[in-house]
C-alpha cells in the first residue's frame, strides 16, 4: 500500500515513517513538509494512503483535502482533536491520529483503512460492520450504538437520528447514513426515514409505530419490510 505523509513538522514525518515500517505492506514513496508540494506530487502519482497534517501553515489541512478530485483514504494527524473534527464529514477520511502517535494507536488506524476498502463490489457483510459509529456535532464526535437507533429522519440538509435515549441533529443525507447502517436491522421505508426494524411495535396499512411514532411506509417498500417481519 503506497503512502505518503504530509506535515510541516520534521520530528512529525520522521515518526510516522517509522511507525509505517513497522507494518510490511505499508510503503512511504513521498515525505512532504507542506501540502504545495503533495499536491504537485499527487497530480502524477497515484497512492493509497495519505497522513495528513491538519494544521499547517498557509494552506491547512483543509485546504488541501478541498483541492482532491480522487482523493485516496486520509488519515488525520494533528495535536487538537477540534482540527480533525473540522474535516471529519469526508467519507475517505478514515481516521485520526492525535500526537504524540503511539504505535497501538497507529496500527488500529491502519486497520481500518484496510475495512475500509471492499474486497468487492458487493455490500459489505454484517459481520465487518462495527457496533457504533460516531457523528459530528458542534465540533465534538459523538459515539452512538446502532442497536440504539430507532428511527433516521431527512430533514432538508440535516438528519435526526432519534435513539432510546436521546435525538442528534446531524448535517449530512439519509443515503450517506444508510450506507453505514446494517441491513440486517435497518431499511429505508420512505425517502425521508430509515428504521431499525426490531424497533418496530405496530403496522396498519402503509404506517409502522417505533417508539409512538407513525412513520409512513412507500408502497414500494412494503414488500421488503414484510419480508423482513418474516425473518424476525
Amino acid at each position: 500500500m503506497d503512502c505518503i505523509i504530509v506535515d510541516d513538522e520534521q520530528m512529525a514525518r520522521v515518526i510516522i515513517k517509522t511507525l509505517c515500517d513497522e507494518i510490511k505492506f505499508l510503503k512511504v514513496v513521498g515525505e512532504f513538509s507542506n501540502a504545495m508540494q503533495a499536491i504537485k506530487f499527487l497530480n502524477a502519482n497515484e497512492i493509497d494512503l495519505i497522513f495528513l497534517d491538519i494544521h499547517m501553515p498557509d494552506f491547512s489541512g483543509v485546504d488541501f483535502i478541498k483541492t482532491l478530485k480522487n482523493p485516496p483514504k486520509i488519515i488525520l494527524t494533528t495535536s487538537d482533536s477540534q482540527f480533525a473534527i473540522e474535516a471529519f464529514e469526508y467519507d475517505f477520511i478514515v481516521d485520526y491520529l492525535l500526537k504524540p502517535i503511539e504505535l497501538a494507536r497507529f496500527q488500529k488506524a491502519i486497520l481500518k483503512v484496510q475495512k475500509h476498502e471492499p474486497t468487492s463490489n458487493e455490500v459489505k457483510l454484517d459481520s465487518e460492520i462495527k457496533n457504533d459509529f460516531y457523528v459530528n456535532i458542534d465540533r465534538r464526535l459523538i459515539k452512538i450504538h446502532l442497536e440504539s437507533i430507532c428511527i433516521v429522519e431527512a430533514k432538508g440538509d440535516y438528519i435526526h437520528i432519534k435513539t432510546e435515549e436521546k435525538n442528534y441533529v446531524v448535517h449530512s443525507t439519509l443515503t450517506r447514513i444508510e450506507e453505514k447502517l446494517p441491513n440486517s436491522l435497518f431499511l429505508r421505508v420512505h425517502r425521508s426515514f430509515i428504521i431499525n426494524v426490531k424497533k418496530i411495535v405496530d403496522i396498519e396499512d402503509n404506517t409502522v409505530v417505533i417508539k409512538r411514532e407513525v412513520i409512513p411506509v412507500s408502497r414500494s417498500k412494503r414488500p421488503e419490510l414484510m419480508k423482513r417481519l418474516d425473518l424476525l
